[in-house]
């Protein structure tokens, strides 16, 4: 892999941490106001029509929170593999992952050959 492609990964990468982090803060704030509000003793929302209950937005911002989370670490991973010169390389069979792959999926780690045969 040239340079000039590893530089274009990193900086795809980079904005990819960044729209990654600003989800985490987001979605952080948003689960503060969820615990506030799921803490009032007088909130009866299990019973409330209109909408979801506080416990189904606790659920589905805990979830979103995991993803970003995975999604930094991942990012992370592959940053790390810039800096010492395996990204693009099979972790698992050690083949080169192809460039075309990489474009859809910057942070992979396998092959598309090692991913199928890890599903």
């Amino acid at each position: 892999m040239t340079q000039a492609q590893l530089d274009r990964f990193r900086t795809k990468l980079l904005q990819e941490r960044a729209d990654a982090e600003g989800r985490f803060a987001e979605f952080g704030d948003v689960m503060s106001e969820v615990r506030a509000a799921r803490s009032g003793a007088s909130a009866d929302d299990e019973h409330d029509p209109e909408g979801p209950t506080m416990t189904q937005e606790w659920s589905q911002r805990t979830a979103v929170l995991a993803d970003a989370r995975a999604e930094l670490a991942d990012i992370d991973r592959a940053l790390g593999r810039i800096d010492d010169g395996s990204y693009g390389v099979c972790s698992n069979c050690g083949k080169r992952i192809t460039v075309p792959r990489l474009e859809a999926r910057p942070t992979a780690e396998l092959c598309i050959d090692c991913a199928r045969h890890a599903r």
